[in-house]
């Protein structure tokens, strides 16, 4: 869990940091700008880009599609359960959004931290894992 935790928390801040339900996220910025700075808005947005690139493939080549949408399906069914005990209420759009990004956020990080954890678990390295000293 503490190799999962760290890159959870990094994958979070870059989904919440490209879109959330407040005012501060990069969309809603970049939209509010305008053409004025249009030097900055791009700069910031190809990082942006060039970070979900990463943290994508790297969750790809770690837990594969089918992977990706097993731990999507395990988040929405958990969101199913919690609503069906009246625990969430899904009424409110903002609710419904954070819930998108911690489902979307804990795809990457699990994605991110899933070589780490099997290599503790089976004891055995990916090959992307071995150095070739």
């Amino acid at each position: 869990m503490s190799e999962i935790l760290p890159r959870w928390a990094i994958a979070f801040l870059l989904v919440s940091a490209t879109f959330n339900p407040t005012q501060v996220n990069y969309i809603r910025w970049a939209l509010d700008r305008g053409w004025s700075g249009l030097s900055l808005t791009v700069l910031l947005g190809l990082v942006l880009f060039a970070l979900w690139l990463i943290f994508l493939r790297a969750t790809l080549r770690s837990i594969g599609p089918f992977g990706m949408a097993l731990v999507a399906a395990i988040f929405a069914a958990s969101v199913w359960v919690l609503r069906d005990l009246g625990i969430l209420t899904l009424r409110n759009n903002a609710v419904t959004t954070w819930l998108g990004i911690l489902g979307l956020s804990l795809v990457l990080g699990i994605g991110l931290g899933w070589s780490h954890v099997r290599r503790r678990l089976s004891g055995q390295a990916d090959m992307d894992d071995v150095d070739e000293d």
